[in-house]
């Protein structure tokens, strides 16, 4: 009965064995592709690439990573962040918004752009600038010597207009650009 039972410890101790193994051969697996997701853009360039130049080509910095966010942000000064996005209130409000925003009397010293879905460090790196704001795209944010004073979520600009963005954003340039 002695060796029935150490017999039976033996098995179990190679299960337990067996499964650790796999456990540990399953974990690195996930943290691979969690890894290969964190780099992995979700839109194809040739998509993105003219909702980006719909701000850059009126003056916007193209933010692409970590440190050019931090240095934007935390430049002296104002800072307008938009987070560009492919959806329809990206293209319908939040990019002809802030574009007619820009043409107020008084505006942000820099107006940079991250683009969501595309630009995956930079967009990270801006969404830990906009806290306690959820993330979400597209939204707004403007800085004043590296602090967040007005943000513009998304339901602030789903269903809304571009003239209405455009009136949000410019009384926050009269209060604090």
């Amino acid at each position: 009965m002695a060796e029935l039972f150490a017999e039976s410890n033996d098995l179990q101790r190679r299960v337990q064995i067996k499964n650790f193994t796999e456990f540990i051969r399953v974990l690195f697996k996930t943290l691979n592709f969690i890894l290969i997701l964190k780099s992995y853009t979700m839109y194809p360039e040739q998509l993105v690439m003219p909702m980006k130049e719909e701000l850059t080509s009126v003056g916007f910095e193209d933010l692409r990573n970590a440190a050019e966010v931090d240095a934007a942000v935390n430049s002296k000064g104002t800072v307008l962040v938009v987070v560009n996005s492919v959806c329809g209130c990206a293209a319908g409000a939040a990019r002809p918004g802030v574009k007619l925003s820009l043409l107020a009397t008084r505006g942000p010293d820099r107006i940079t752009t991250v683009f969501a879905g595309f630009d995956t460090e930079a967009v990270e790196q801006a969404r830990k600038h906009f806290l306690p704001y959820p993330p979400s795209s597209p939204c707004i944010g403007l800085f004043k010597d590296g602090k967040l004073v007005h943000f513009v979520e998304r339901h602030h600009i789903e269903g809304r207009s571009k003239e209405l963005i455009a009136v949000n954003l410019k009384a926050a340039y009269e209060e604090y650009c």
